[in-house]
């Protein structure tokens, strides 16, 4: 679906220009949680006069959800969200993911890995990722052949940068991580590595998101650095949980979005973004909804925190604990 509605026309990308993006994974339906992130990139985007890009992120088989992605792509049309140029699907993408690797492989900077969790697991280092890895390939001759994972040498030493909203976030990923994977040994390409060359791909400069990804940004950032690629800048939202603090989730049980409802779950997001509502906003359309919003969106706003707790009742809907 291109943009073609006034509000949200704008021309091709110019140097400087804003380019933001909204990359659901389609592993099961949108939820409040989804759409609270779609919905503060669009704004920070179209608030600007920039781009926004819909990119379907499909590159993990087992954890899709037949259908889930064309139903995603239905409800983003449904609340009135306007994308530029054409979807953008990673399982299009294996070539330049390919290309990525094999520089980083040609280069020095990636090598091949044989072992298996278990094995990470058991040499007991945790990290911020779960267990980290303890470099055990690393400085092995290990055949670059079969059921192989490759993983990228990190250096021991920190990469910080600003965050828009969480302010300034640092990581040692010798220390926190270890050498992490670009490509599993099952064939799929890992998340850091696509998620570098698309936002490269499409000239991204600001990545709006939830803050449970706050910890793989420094990952990313390396990545970028050492392909030579720009960095943009970040803003990590606070993520919706539920009253036992879990994100909510397809796991965690959150609801699709309902039809019908599109106002009032987009009013709802909008108040957990921090946004104050106008006072005629139940005689607002959607329409005129999302002109109010992309004309006074306002960033300082957003609670700088990492999670906003929600409570869902099928007959009351949802309310901010």
């Amino acid at each position: 679906m291109h943009c073609r509605c006034k509000r949200c026309s704008v021309a091709e990308v110019l140097p400087g220009q804003y380019v933001g993006r909204f990359a659901p994974s389609p592993t099961g339906e949108l939820h409040i949680g989804s759409l609270l992130t779609a919905v503060a990139s669009y704004l920070d985007a179209r608030s600007l006069g920039g781009k926004w890009i819909l990119r379907i992120e499909d590159l993990d088989p087992p954890r899709e959800v037949p259908g889930a992605s064309l139903r995603i792509i239905r409800t983003l049309e449904r609340y009135g969200f306007c994308w530029d140029g054409d979807v953008v699907w990673q399982h299009q993408r294996h070539d330049t993911y390919a290309d990525g690797l094999d520089f980083l492989r040609k280069n020095g900077f990636a090598y091949p890995c044989g072992c298996s969790r278990k094995r990470v697991r058991e040499a007991g280092l945790q990290g911020v990722d779960g267990w980290r890895y303890p470099g055990f390939c690393r400085n092995l001759a290990v055949a670059a052949e079969g059921q192989l994972a490759w993983r990228l040498k990190v250096d021991d030493q920190a990469v910080a940068y600003v965050d828009r909203l969480q302010g300034v976030q640092s990581q040692n990923l010798a220390e926190e991580l270890g050498d992490f994977v670009l490509l599993r040994a099952d064939g799929c390409w890992a998340y850091q590595l696509a998620v570098v060359l698309d936002d490269a791909a499409a000239g991204i400069s600001h990545v709006v998101r939830g803050s449970d990804l706050l910890d793989s940004t420094p990952r990313q950032i390396y990545l970028q650095r050492i392909l030579g690629l720009p960095t943009p800048q970040y803003m990590h939202l606070p993520v919706l949980v539920n009253a036992a603090g879990e994100k909510l989730s397809k796991q965690t049980l959150a609801p699709a979005l309902q039809e019908g409802l599109e106002s009032e779950m987009l009013g709802f997001v909008l108040k957990c973004l921090g946004q104050e509502l106008p006072s005629f906003f139940p005689e607002m359309s959607l329409a005129e909804l999302w002109e109010w919003a992309i004309s006074n969106w306002t960033v300082s706003k957003i609670p700088q925190c990492k999670a906003i707790s929600v409570e869902y009742a099928p007959k009351s809907g949802y309310k901010i604990l």
